[in-house]
């Protein structure tokens, strides 16, 4: 039996794991996903959620809020790093007050709160290509 992740039509649809605690903002975000692009969207409200989640999907793309409780943006960060098959999957860092030095030398990309929905979509679009 082969495997629906390899099938022609699944290659296709793209996953977003959107890592964000404010429900408001994570529902804006994936309505918005869910409208303007053709990507699965799944979230996660914490990063061991997102830990969870990601031992049965393996996500195209990752948005990660930077303020969360128990484990922040960062140390979530630092966790999918350390996983090979996650490695070089994009991640796009949200924030109202971004931890520069960190992002840098992380080489994360980062949208800094309040942020228009549209740019973000066009944002998740060109690191999907």
């Amino acid at each position: 039996m082969e495997d629906a992740r390899h099938t022609s039509e699944e290659d296709t649809i793209k996953t977003v794991l959107i890592v964000e605690d404010d429900e408001d903002i994570s529902l804006a975000l994936s309505h918005v996903l869910k409208e303007e692009t053709p990507y699965q969207v799944i979230v996660a409200r914490d990063g061991f959620a997102a830990l969870k989640i990601i031992r049965a999907i393996l996500p195209d793309l990752f948005v990660v809020d930077y303020q969360m409780p128990a484990m922040d943006g960062l140390e979530l960060v630092d966790a999918l790093r350390v996983k090979p098959e996650l490695a070089q999957v994009p991640i796009l860092f949200m924030s109202a007050r971004p931890p520069w030095p960190e992002l840098k030398q992380r080489h994360l990309l980062c949208l800094e709160k309040p942020f228009e929905l549209d740019a973000f979509a066009r944002q998740v679009k060109e690191l999907l290509l």
